[in-house]
């Protein structure tokens, strides 16, 4: 019903009552009303490289005289203010909604529409002079904006967020692999003991595991920066001028600083999804290597007397509501708590991608919201690694060492002088009497003690 809060918005199926002070209109209140799902709606930077799009294409129509040049004028101030984040409580579509994202980008244009007729007239008028479809969609569909949206802020995220996060960790545990190069220590396969080496070496394993990472996440995002802009409903292109794309793309490209381009085949970048496939795949081998490194270090330095205890994490906080004095590794843990989003992440744009039939995807909106998240959650998640945990990580030396001595793979380095059976029944004996390998070796085969490290 009707009231002075409201007021009545029509579209192609009748008249809709929208709340009187917000500028969507008709179409994204029903989308409200059907999709009341989660809550969950599109990330910030995904809603401002949308308005991107409508800010270049009406500068783009006005050019190619398609547009009026004072509606075009009209558009980019509204498209501006979005990009701004002045109209962030007016994109209100849940994540899970119509696959192609029409809705959402249907939000974009009422609000663009309504917000540039307030500034041409005074009044919040959904329709007139400016038309969401007719004037801020010219050219464009929904089909090709939000593949194109899907990729820009992806990209967009991976390159301010993430790779300079991980970046940083990158450095941290170089430098820690440099500082505890001369702390012997135990190395262990199948969680058993086996031949010493050196905390920096292990260390150096995790760098170059992170180091990879950012290598691989490069390479895949740089697929990314092809965009579906152009190809309208199916990838043909109807409705759109041919320079259309091309100069909204330049526009982009010149605003942002990346390298975005038209697609080579609008029918591929419409029909699938493969470059977010390829991206979060490469986000989860990230996420892999996060969870190996976050677990290694939790059992590094478990205990402290009852545990391992061979480095000490940063005590951040209480760890027991019971236990008083209680420290837990809980950075660690939640790193290892990101990753099991991330990994679910993945699994959910690997079965989005699988929904590409014939000409479009229909999953889009849950491929580029986890997607997102992912990006996101990795680079907090590298951040807080770096800072709260692997900065202030210290080495207990004498447990390094007291650990080698009392190894029995120490026996391994028997073996060129006695055999590997002989040196097994030393490493037996040492563990049935509680002795060292050195002291069973020194006593029984009459070694000199250099040949043990």
């Amino acid at each position: 019903m009707n009231d002075e809060n409201t007021r009545a918005e029509k579209d192609s199926m009748g008249t809709v009552h929208v709340p009187g002070d917000v500028y969507y209109g008709a179409n994204t209140q029903r989308a409200v009303e059907n999709f009341t799902v989660s809550g969950i709606r599109f990330q910030p930077v995904f809603i401002h490289m949308l308005a991107l799009i409508k800010k270049f294409a009406a500068m783009v129509n006005a050019r190619l005289g398609l547009l009026d040049e004072q509606l075009s004028k009209a558009i980019v101030s509204a498209a501006m203010e979005v990009i701004e984040g002045k109209l962030n409580d007016q994109f209100v579509v849940d994540i899970f909604q119509t696959g192609s994202g029409t809705s959402t980008n249907m939000n974009m244009n009422e609000v663009i529409a309504t917000r540039a007729n307030e500034i041409l007239t005074g009044e919040k008028d959904g329709k007139s002079p400016i038309h969401p479809n007719d004037h801020v969609n010219l050219g464009q569909s929904s089909n090709d904006v939000i593949p194109s949206v899907i990729h820009m802020a992806a990209l967009i995220q991976i390159s301010t967020l993430l790779v300079p996060a991980l970046e940083n960790l990158f450095k941290a545990l170089s430098e820690k692999a440099t500082l505890f190069s001369d702390v012997k220590k135990i190395g262990r396969t199948h969680l058993q003991d086996a031949v010493p080496m050196t905390l920096g070496q292990e260390f150096s394993g995790y760098a170059r595991q992170v180091e990879l990472g950012i290598i691989r996440i490069k390479t895949a995002s740089k697929h990314l920066e092809s965009l579906a802009l152009g190809g309208t409903a199916v990838g043909t292109g109807v409705n759109t001028h041919q320079d259309f794309a091309k100069n909204v793309i330049r526009f982009i490209s010149e605003e942002t600083g990346y390298s975005f381009c038209e697609t080579d085949n609008h029918f591929e970048a419409q029909g699938a999804q493969d470059a977010a496939v390829e991206t979060s795949g490469a986000l989860k081998t990230l996420a892999v290597s996060l969870m190996k490194i976050a677990n290694d270090i939790r059992w590094l330095s478990s205990g402290p007397r009852a545990g391992l205890g061979e480095i000490t994490l940063p005590a951040l906080q209480p760890g027991s509501s019971i236990m008083p004095g209680k420290v837990n590794p809980v950075i660690p843990e939640a790193v290892i708590q990101v990753v099991a989003q991330v990994i679910g992440n993945d699994t959910t744009i690997t079965i989005g991608a699988q929904a590409a039939y014939f000409e479009l995807n229909t999953m889009l909106p849950v491929i580029g919201y986890n997607l997102l998240q992912s990006i996101e959650l990795l680079s907090s998640a590298a951040a807080l690694f770096d800072e709260k945990c692997i900065h202030g990580i210290t080495v207990n030396r004498e447990v390094c060492e007291s650990n080698i001595e009392k190894s029995l793979a120490m026996a391994t380095y028997l073996v060129p002088h006695v055999g590997y059976d002989k040196a097994a029944a030393i490493a037996k004996r040492a563990y049935e009497t509680g002795k060292t390998v050195r002291e069973i070796a020194l006593e029984e085969e009459n070694l000199p003690e250099s040949f043990l490290p």
